[in-house]
């Protein structure tokens, strides 16, 4: 198969990495010091499974790629405007393009830009980060993609999804093929928003959250917000989800950031719109209220796209 990597940084760049040492055909969307990094010295990847190099095919024009099998949409969702305009170029009859990205609003937006036909969802568990161009450091040894169809019909595993997840399995990576992507999509924002806007609003990592009584009350309830409107979208959650959000987060380390708190601490945008925004809208659709969710999305909103700029007197 031939994959496109449409955001080849921390996370995309890892499983194109992963793929490439598996034999599969890869071609890595970049810019700047990133493509120049991988085009020169190869995409080095540093993990405690084993670390190792591969020579990558990288290009910074879509129209360059031509059309692939798999695109793999791994961009931040605030980049989407520009990304989505790229996918035209690879994209043939029978190509499909598998979102990475955190919220769940991204399926939609794709499908407006190339066809629901073409979609396909995905949720991706896994810690790494962009060390510098051309290196992709992953800590941990999670590696794991939940995806599946995510429009039609959705009674039993797809072809396509078939042979997308045999691709990715014999490329080590922790591969969950599903009938209908739009459970474990969910699952994962029920859990995200909240943990993100926390971190977020409070600059702090999990420990101060999780052992402080009040400020896990309102986290739980603020989970719960999202649940509500999970339901009133028709998606079938797991009852059982909240008592599974709460064994994780006893299970994680004290230090444990959220990727939006760690974008705050070094200055850059922030996926709020993503996640606590989409929160707020879809809640307001339904005539559901989320006053927690919502005072985290006043209280992040202002550093959408960076740190705001003080007021001169």
């Amino acid at each position: 198969m031939h994959f496109a990597i449409l955001g080849s940084g921390a996370v995309g760049g890892y499983y194109g990495a992963k793929l490439v040492r598996a034999g599969q055909r890869v071609t890595f969307l970049a810019r700047g010091a990133h493509l120049r990094a991988m085009r020169d010295q190869g995409l080095e990847v540093r993990s405690s499974l084993g670390d190792f190099t591969v020579p990558v095919h990288a290009e910074e024009d879509p129209v360059k790629v031509g059309r692939v099998d798999v695109v793999i949409l791994a961009v931040k969702t605030y980049d989407n405007r520009t990304a989505l305009a790229m996918l035209a170029p690879m994209m043939g009859d029978e190509s499909v393009v598998l979102t990475l990205q955190n919220g769940v609003d991204s399926i939609d937006e794709v499908a407006e830009t190339v066809g629901k036909a073409a979609v396909l969802g995905g949720a991706t568990y896994v810690a790494t980060t962009l060390a510098r161009p051309g290196l992709i450091v992953h800590t941990g040894t999670h590696r794991r993609i939940v995806f599946g169809e995510v429009f039609g019909d959705l009674p039993k595993l797809s072809e396509r999804v078939q042979l997308i997840d045999e691709a990715l399995t014999q490329a080590d990576i922790q591969v969950e093929a599903v009938p209908d992507a739009r459970v474990p999509l969910w699952e994962k924002f029920i859990y995200l928003a909240p943990f993100a806007g926390f971190t977020g609003a409070m600059r702090l990592p999990a420990g101060p959250l999780w052992s402080d009584p009040h400020i896990k009350e309102q986290f739980l309830a603020a989970v719960q917000e999202v649940a509500l409107i999970a339901r009133g979208e028709g998606v079938p959650i797991a009852a059982d989800l909240i008592d599974r959000i709460i064994d994780y987060l006893h299970g994680l380390p004290p230090a444990t950031r959220s990727s939006l708190l760690i974008d705050l601490s070094q200055g850059k945008r922030i996926e709020v719109e993503a996640l606590q925004g989409s929160v707020v809208r879809r809640g307001r659709a339904l005539g559901l209220p989320t006053p927690i969710m919502s005072t985290l999305y006043a209280v992040l909103k202002p550093y959408e796209n960076g740190p705001p700029e003080a007021p001169t007197s």
